[in-house]
């Protein structure tokens, strides 16, 4: 016990001011980028007016077909409510549609604007890194030794001097004795200092856990990795975003996207293929018309203390929870903020950024209903004083991606109702021939895009089990993604008509191990699924074309406890792994891979 190093070094305080969301604006005070070094392209006002034209051109003309069906026969109030509907609802998949096909046209043509990596064999940085890891009652074992491989890769790095590993605990107390000795076994091994604090009041969450240390030991680092308690990333990319971090101080934020490790059960393995073979083309897309308006995603990311404590004092926000308390998804409302400042904010595409995913749809759901409560609450942020147009978009889009489920649960109501009511337009709406091609093309052209791209390169197209395969996880993806579509949307719906109610989503520890559902788990959490399933039954015995047209919804609710008992089990999972089926490029991080290019 004489031979341990200090629990947590000296206090070093900074200041963290709390910000506020009305009144004047602060002034900008981060520098300008230094001469010859361009962070911004020059051309990044026409990329987004660019993005939103052909979004706003796609949803139009399908609109307009829409609206020359409903009024063959005249115009009624549900004619007005499905009309209302369909274009938003069409805007957001065009939207994603030309974000991955530009994204598709930069990586098929190796076209990556933007910041490259620090170069290769460079020194390492001089500035001093602190690697915050948050964790509250997690698997302790798992994340001490993810944070002894990540020590090791960046020791290997030769920059074991420039860094210091944080665990900060938010655990309760039974786990606090679990976790010092897993401190105190691996705190002498490591060259890279790791200390370990357990706070016995949980005041504002993750974010509140990080202010906190900010305020007490902040001003003795340069910059914070902030990771989540299963994250993973290669040591010399942690040193290359350090370098890049020193070399441009305008920069505040670099964001990582973080693939999917840790695959055990087949809904797993299905979504670590999605997220490695689909991500790329949307998330080269998305960096291109970000600029240095990128987001944060509240891990994997590297971040400018001092930019940080100025500028991301989180308030709590006015009224009761759901909609009022601590900010639930800070972490795109701290990028708000430090844009707001002037600071810039970059995503790197890197090979060797990880996090594991959670273990069954139900799982998902239970952390999708946190997130949901979370962006929602942003819709009360986007008048706030002083934020980039960008930053609100980002906002606003966080929040529809959980408003556009009840929307197209509204529209499949609105459409049933038009039928009960024998007003034939509808079923010729949405049935049209050129609005359905379009919404498929739409709909799964990023999925046939990715497979062109996977298949241009030989290397790329055995990462992925060739193209046996690549045909083959994507002849399982598509039913696959058909068919829970429905459940999750719902889902959705159910967690947005509480969080309106006020019962706010709580914070309980994330599941991370599961081999199997019970059907006394699954049956309970699909109630609703099955009713409304049932009820679609019924009125495709009233009107079979129709019927027919929602058979997939039909379908998908039906199925919704047995796919997510079926894809919570592991032995499925390694029966299609030894055939090729959603296999990825390996992601042991044993070989650190550096940044590549900023896109």
């Amino acid at each position: 016990m004489n031979d341990l190093p200090a629990m947590m070094p000296p206090p070093t305080p900074l200041t963290m001011p709390v910000q506020r969301f009305d009144g004047p604006p602060p002034p900008h005070n981060a520098p300008e980028p230094r001469e010859g070094v361009n962070l911004s392209p020059d051309d990044i006002l026409t990329r987004r007016l660019l993005l939103v034209l052909l979004t706003g051109l796609l949803a139009t003309a399908a609109s307009a077909s829409v609206k020359e069906a409903l009024l063959s026969d005249g115009f009624s109030l549900l004619d007005g409510v499905l009309l209302l509907l369909f274009f938003p609802l069409f805007a957001w998949i065009s939207f994603g549609f030309v974000t991955a096909a530009i994204g598709f046209a930069l990586l098929i043509s190796r076209a990556h604007p933007g910041i490259t990596a620090a170069p290769k064999g460079a020194a390492p940085p001089t500035a001093l890194t602190a690697v915050l890891v948050p964790v509250h009652n997690e698997d302790v074992d798992a994340v001490f030794d993810r944070i002894a491989r990540m020590a090791t890769m960046i020791d290997r790095a030769g920059a074991a001097d420039r860094f210091a590993f944080f665990v900060l605990s938010d655990s309760g107390e039974a786990a606090e004795v679990e976790e010092r000795a897993a401190w105190e076994c691996w705190a002498p091994r490591l060259r890279v200092p790791l200390y370990y604090r357990r706070r016995t009041e949980n005041v504002g969450r993750k974010p509140g856990n990080v202010a906190e240390w900010i305020r007490n030991h902040g001003g003795g680092y340069d910059f914070m990795l902030m990771l989540d308690a299963d994250s993973l990333m290669g040591g010399d990319t942690i040193v290359g975003m350090a370098q890049i971090m020193e070399q441009r101080p305008s920069i505040a934020l670099l964001q990582t996207v973080p693939m999917i490790i840790g695959a055990t059960t087949l809904f797993q393995r299905w979504m670590q293929f999605a997220s490695r073979f689909y991500g790329p083309i949307s998330t080269a897309g998305l960096v291109w018309w970000s600029g240095s308006e990128s987001t944060f995603w509240g891990h994997n990311a590297l971040i400018r203390i001092r930019a940080f404590a100025e500028s991301c004092g989180l308030p709590d926000l006015p009224g009761r929870p759901p909609f009022g308390g601590t900010i639930m998804s800070h972490d795109m409302v701290e990028a708000a903020l430090l844009r707001r400042r002037g600071w810039r904010l970059h995503m790197l595409m890197v090979e060797d950024s990880f996090e594991e995913f959670p273990p069954t749809l139900i799982d998902q759901a239970v952390r999708d209903r946190r997130w949901a409560q979370g962006n929602t609450q942003h819709l009360k942020l986007l008048g706030s004083s002083g934020f980039h147009w960008i930053s609100r978009l980002q906002l606003f889009i966080g929040a529809l991606a959980y408003l556009m489920s009840p929307a197209w649960l509204i529209l499949i109501a609105t459409s049933i109702a038009q039928s009960l009511s024998d007003d034939a337009a509808t079923v010729r709406a949405v049935t049209s021939t050129q609005v359905l091609l379009v919404t498929l093309i739409l709909l799964f052209g990023p999925k046939v895009l990715s497979v062109i791209w996977a298949m241009a390169d030989r290397e790329r197209r055995a990462s992925y089990g060739g193209a046996k395969g690549i045909l083959s996880s994507v002849a399982l993806d598509v039913p696959l993604s058909i068919l829970t579509a429905p459940a999750i949307a719902l889902t959705q719906t159910i967690d947005l008509i509480n969080i309106v109610r006020g019962k706010p989503s709580g914070w309980n520890p994330q599941s991370r191990v599961r081999d199997g559902l019970a059907a006394a788990d699954a049956m309970p959490r699909y109630r609703w699924h099955l009713g409304i399933g049932v009820v679609l039954v019924f009125v495709s015995f009233l009107n079979p074309m129709l019927g027919a047209w929602l058979s997939p919804v039909t379908l998908g609710l039906l199925l919704a406890p047995w796919l997510a008992m079926e894809t919570a089990k592991v032995r499925p999972g390694e029966r299609l792994a030894k055939k090729g089926v959603f296999a990825v490029p390996g992601s042991e991080v044993a070989e650190p891979v550096r940044p590549m290019a900023l896109a």
